[in-house]
């Protein structure tokens, strides 16, 4: 762990940290926004939406550019972008009328593109600042940072909107995503594969996506494991994020069983990301899997939300799971796919991860009335647990590699070098 702490990945990690704050707080600071009176729920959802739909164009065409240009420069210009949208939002805050809420959804769909611009590109940075054999215990690092942030952001937001305002909230995170774009060090790209000169017309991004495409499928361990994580996010996450206010309601009369479950799930992430910081499966797919699997135990346990250690229980096991799940994969990723691609391959791994789940929220509802809450539940506990399963019968999923086989050691399994849920 002591050779992670050199200068040029502590700045990175600082860079990504305050990406992620910047990230975790805003809708929080929307949030506080609408109790001002600022906007409405309506305009609330619109922004959150709108936010969504940036993060969705920008991350294919980041990921391109990435490739092209070296991730240094997107990370650059995508904090820029997004600590440029703040002033926009807030003019829209302050605005009156339609020409208020445009404003407020022009920038909310540009912070959106700031962060779908630096996802794929601070996947791609850190091969090229850690060695080979540090980076699952880098990206382990990098997983700790997230869970902290989660917390940590909307705490530190709502104090200072407390004692300064939502416009100084505002501009900490201007800040932050300032300092995320200056923070990441200089570094010689490996990754620029793509030709320079050409125009930037959107056939040669499609072209050059569908090549970053044909990688992904060129993997069998990366496509098998997507489908798991897409089924995961898109259903159990988004069935759990809108039946579990309901059922806390109807156990509790109150928001208990929401707070203590959250809090369990983040303690079990952080316990997860520090044991993957040391393990090195031999068969890291798999384990991979089977982590990722856990999280089907959620939906089981809202069925016994009056009996509340249950659900707490198993939130925390699900945590540990999607960490088990998080770092063996980007680790994999980041080692298995070229440089000159690997911007690309993350970015489809992020569009579809992050692009289905509010297809699932917008789902959910509709499929509970019909089918029954309960009925819900279990089918979609039990696509989480069997379809990881399945996913782990695909040709190379047991190591997540297609060059190793798990009985060569250091060089395979135990040579593994924001997470999603």
């Amino acid at each position: 762990m002591k050779a992670l702490f050199s200068p040029p990945f502590v700045r990175v990690w600082l860079g990504s940290t305050a990406s992620g704050l910047a990230t975790w707080a805003l809708p929080f600071v929307l949030g506080l926004a609408m109790l001002d009176g600022r906007l409405s729920a309506a305009d609330l959802g619109l922004a959150l939406a709108a936010r969504t739909i940036g993060f969705l164009v920008a991350v294919p065409i980041a990921g391109v550019l990435s490739d092209e240009r070296g991730p240094r420069q997107i990370i650059f210009v995508s904090g820029v972008v997004a600590a440029g949208s703040i002033p926009i939002m807030i003019a829209g805050l302050y605005a009156h009328g339609v020409s208020g809420l445009l404003l407020l959804l022009a920038g909310a769909s540009v912070i959106g593109v700031g962060q779908g611009a630096c996802r794929p590109a601070y996947q791609a940075i850190i091969p090229e600042i850690v060695k080979s054999d540090r980076l699952q215990a880098a990206n382990a690092v990098m997983s700790i940072a997230v869970r902290v942030t989660s917390i940590l952001g909307p705490a530190t937001i709502s104090f200072v909107a407390l004692w300064s305002g939502t416009v100084a909230a505002f501009g900490v995170i201007a800040l932050l995503w300032l300092a995320s774009a200056l923070m990441p060090p200089n570094v010689t790209s490996r990754s620029t594969g793509l030709p320079r000169g050409e125009g930037l017309t959107f056939g040669r991004l499609v072209r050059d996506f569908c090549e970053g495409a044909r990688e992904a499928r060129g993997h069998p361990w990366f496509m098998a494991g997507l489908l798991s994580l897409t089924v995961t996010v898109a259903a159990g996450y988004s069935v759990t994020s809108v039946l579990l206010p309901g059922i806390s309601q109807e156990a509790f009369g109150s928001a208990a069983l929401m707070t203590s479950t959250a809090t369990a799930y983040m303690v079990g992430a952080l316990a997860g990301a520090l044991l993957m910081a040391r393990w090195h499966p031999r068969r890291r797919g798999w384990v991979a899997l089977a982590g990722l699997a856990l999280y089907g135990l959620v939906p089981f346990s809202l069925l016994f939300a009056d009996i509340r250690i249950i659900p707490i229980l198993a939130y925390f096991v699900a945590g540990v799971g999607i960490e088990i799940f998080n770092v063996p994969w980007f680790t994999s990723v980041q080692n298995e796919i070229p440089p000159n691609r690997l911007s690309r391959v993350s970015s489809i791994d992020f569009l579809f991860s992050y692009g289905l789940a509010p297809l699932g929220l917008a789902l959910i509802a509709p499929l509970a009335t019909v089918l029954g809450r309960d009925v819900l539940l279990i089918c979609v506990g039990l696509a989480c647990l069997f379809i990881p399963a399945a996913a782990a019968l695909a040709p190379t999923a047991r190591s997540f590699s297609k060059r190793h086989s798990p009985a060569r050691g250091a060089s395979g399994e135990h040579g593994g070098h924001g997470d999603h849920l």
